[in-house]
């Protein structure tokens, strides 16, 4: 994309509804008035569907909308990976969700590089490979991008890593109003303790964590969930399977949410179902059905 065209496209959603920087960056640009949250669907959940190419990323809004009566999307990148500069592409993605009344809420980001990288032009070369995905979001309407904080060294040595690049990533967004998250997705990132470490070693406002639900594998989740939670600005309820009664097996998610909710935060939870018992479609009502019953019960007390 020209430079002239990029300044043009950047330009023409720069007119997003103002709002403080703490409602913004503690929470993402959306919150819930007289709920406890509101539900968005990550399109991981489809991801099945969506490799097999039996559904494209650009109906992925209406699906949401219109199969499950969500109205938060959160995508993934690898689903668009070579329109981050696709004005044009990026114009339609935008539309079909303005006219459907649906949210773009964030992108995941994967494939880009280790923003921990130990060598300096590595790493260098993965925080300027998300720029593009910065600029995406912030057209689309977006409040954060989803990176890996992905490093090849040890706790201590990897934390001063991850930090520097998330910090100079988090330095480009922040004039955007883009917020910078990380997800405990495996490695270091799935210790609660190292993340918010490396989070806080920042500096940066605009950088935050994705508290997943699953994805801690040598690490408590309920108390990895209580480490990152402080710094959330948004959160990924993961679920695998339900009993008979549709809470999810594995998860208590009511435990999980009251985390959540005495952490203070009161923006999107994104459904991000990944099972293989049920159908992605029955996975995703399970979870939204179950997502939708807690939320009931912490409006009744």
């Amino acid at each position: 994309m020209q430079s002239t065209n990029r300044r043009h496209f950047l330009a023409s959603s720069a007119a997003a509804v103002a709002l403080s920087a703490n409602s913004r960056w503690s929470l993402g640009q959306d919150t819930a008035p007289g709920k406890a949250y509101k539900i968005s669907l990550a399109q991981w959940s489809l991801h099945k569907p969506l490799f097999a190419k039996e559904i494209d990323n650009l109906d992925f809004a209406k699906i949401a909308k219109e199969r499950f009566g969500i109205d938060g999307v959160e995508y993934v990148n690898q689903f668009f990976k070579d329109k981050a500069k696709d004005a044009k592409y990026l114009e339609e993605m935008k539309k079909r969700t303005s006219d459907l009344g649906v949210t773009n809420v964030l992108i995941m980001i994967d494939g880009e590089g280790g923003l921990g990288n130990s060598d300096a032009a590595k790493r260098t070369t993965a925080v300027e490979n998300h720029y593009k995905w910065v600029d995406a979001a912030k057209y689309l309407g977006c409040h954060s991008i989803r990176v890996n904080a992905e490093t090849d060294k040890p706790y201590e040595e990897g934390s001063k890593l991850a930090a520097d690049g998330l910090r100079r990533l988090s330095e480009y967004a922040k004039p955007l109003g883009i917020n910078v998250i990380v997800e405990n997705h495996g490695g270091l990132s799935s210790n609660g303790k190292w993340l918010s470490e490396t989070i806080r070693a920042t500096g940066m406002e605009n950088c935050g964590t994705l508290p997943d639900f699953g994805n801690f594998y040598d690490y408590d989740r309920y108390q990895g969930v209580t480490d990152l939670m402080p710094l959330a600005k948004a959160v990924s309820a993961k679920s695998y399977d339900f009993d008979e009664q549709g809470n999810e097996s594995k998860i208590d998610f009511a435990k999980m949410m009251k985390i959540v909710l005495d952490a203070g935060y009161r923006g999107w939870v994104g459904i991000e179902y990944e099972g293989s018992r049920l159908s992605p479609d029955d996975g995703i009502r399970a979870t939204k059905k179950l997502l939708e019953k807690i939320r009931d019960t912490v409006a009744a007390k």
